[in-house]
Order: structure tokens, then sequence, then C-alpha cells
């Protein structure tokens, strides 16, 4: 029995099945996508994109950084976000009962 349960978005949309049900992910799958939601709602990765400044960068990374933190499913100190290529970063933490998650931004 799944502890945590969402209906799956994709593409700011929810993802239906063949019989047009909505699908549904749950345990890893689910905070994941709660901390994506999390970080776009926020509005500091427009802010981050958008930034120039290398230290206005990391600033508003560690601002990020604390807001996933603030999610009680996971290990305190463990989220890190790391830019993969201009524009592309990747969050990463360990949940308290599920493992290791990733995120793409």
């Amino acid at each position: 029995m799944s502890e945590y349960i969402d209906l799956l978005i994709v593409n700011n949309d929810l993802a239906l099945d063949a019989g047009r049900q909505p699908l549904l992910v749950d345990d890893r799958a689910s905070i994941a996508q709660d901390i994506a939601h999390m970080i776009r709602d926020s509005g500091l990765l427009v802010t981050l994109v958008a930034e120039r400044d290398r230290l206005r960068q990391r600033d508003c990374i560690q601002q990020l950084e604390l807001l996933v933190e603030t999610d009680e499913r996971l290990v305190p100190g463990t989220a890190q976000i790391v830019q993969v290529e201009p524009g592309q970063y990747l969050v990463t933490a360990k949940t308290l009962k599920f493992g290791s998650i990733e995120v793409s931004l």
C-alpha cells in the first residue's frame, strides 16, 4: 500500500490512460512531482534562469535548496541543485523512506 498518492501531471495537464482516467503516481514519484511544483510555484526558477550574475545565481540556488529542504519527507541537508547546462538544473535529495529522487528543471 502506497503512503503518498497523487495525480500524474505531464506538461501542466493531467495524464490520462486509454480509458481517459487520470494516472496516479505514488511515494517517491509523488514527492518528486510535489518538489517540482513547489519550485515552479515559488517563481525562483524564473529569477534564476534570467539572472546573469554568478553570485546572484548562487544565492537563488541556495534559496531554492532551502525551499526544497522544507519538505518534511526529505532527509535534512540532502537537497542539492546543480546546473546541468545553461537554463537546465537538476535537483537531487534523499527521502526518509523511499531513497533518492531527481527532478529536472
